[in-house]
């Protein structure tokens, strides 16, 4: 039995996905998922707490901006590192880890990216039996290598046959559900509004995808000074329900 999917809703021609391809993806990508996702909160507390996020309007903005720096960031980062996995080019994964943490320039998002990233390769590690993801993630635990989450999603999403786009989508997914998990938490709104925002994001994956495609390691870009601001006061905050 095969499922078919059309992944644009104007395409002649669907795709086929395999139903255990679709269960290992929505495994990987459940928030159940035991990877730490929860604990943080993308400079959403930060922002609820000096009244810049307070309605299901402003966090709207705020995740847009979120998941578009997450795009250019690490959407490159995590195709490459797929695109590096299918080729056996395992330096080009080391490299791709490398120079995404250069983009993380708080250390909430450097600490997030690690914590997660070595979570989900032990989780994939010990699920798929990648040797590639298996050296990647030992080099992680020795620190010769950050251990970022969008590259552990890269080695493990090709290592189980995933095409570039579902990995995009994925992490789309993950970037904009980690804030509006948190919002529920700390912000005046209910389930449809966060359930509505995540709706009308996922129109805009398509257009993001297709630049983020063409971008290399060297065009990634990641100017969100006001999102660097709260990640820093929420470093120094004393009232804290996500991690710092």
């Amino acid at each position: 039995m095969r499922i078919i999917m059309c992944t644009n809703m104007n395409a002649s021609v669907p795709s086929v996905i395999d139903p255990a391809m679709l269960m290992h993806l929505f495994q990987l990508t459940d928030s159940a998922c035991p990877v730490g996702t929860f604990s943080f909160s993308n400079g959403l507390e930060s922002a609820a707490a000096e009244g810049l996020v307070y309605d299901a309007a402003t966090l709207e903005a705020f995740v847009g901006e979120v998941v578009r720096l997450s795009a250019f960031t690490d959407g490159v980062a995590a195709l490459h590192a797929l695109r590096s996995r299918s080729a056996e080019d395992e330096a080009g994964i080391f490299e791709a880890d490398r120079r995404l943490l250069l983009c993380k320039l708080n250390d909430e998002a450097r600490q997030m990216t690690c914590r997660m990233g070595r979570k989900l390769a032990e989780l994939a590690a010990a699920l798929v039996g990648d040797p590639l993801l298996a050296r990647w993630l030992e080099a992680a635990v020795r620190r010769e290598t950050p251990g970022s989450f969008p590259v552990a999603q890269g080695v493990a999403f090709a290592a189980i046959g995933a095409d570039e786009r579902t990995l995009f989508c994925a992490g789309q997914y993950g970037a904009a559900n980690t804030v509006l998990g948190a919002a529920l938490r700390c912000v005046r709104v209910t389930h449809y509004d966060t359930q509505r925002i995540l709706y009308r994001l996922g129109g805009r994956t398509e257009a993001l995808y297709r630049e983020a495609a063409e971008l290399g390691l060297d065009d990634m870009h990641a100017f969100t000074p006001q999102i660097d601001i709260l990640a820093a006061l929420h470093e120094k905050g004393t009232q804290r329900m996500f991690m710092n």
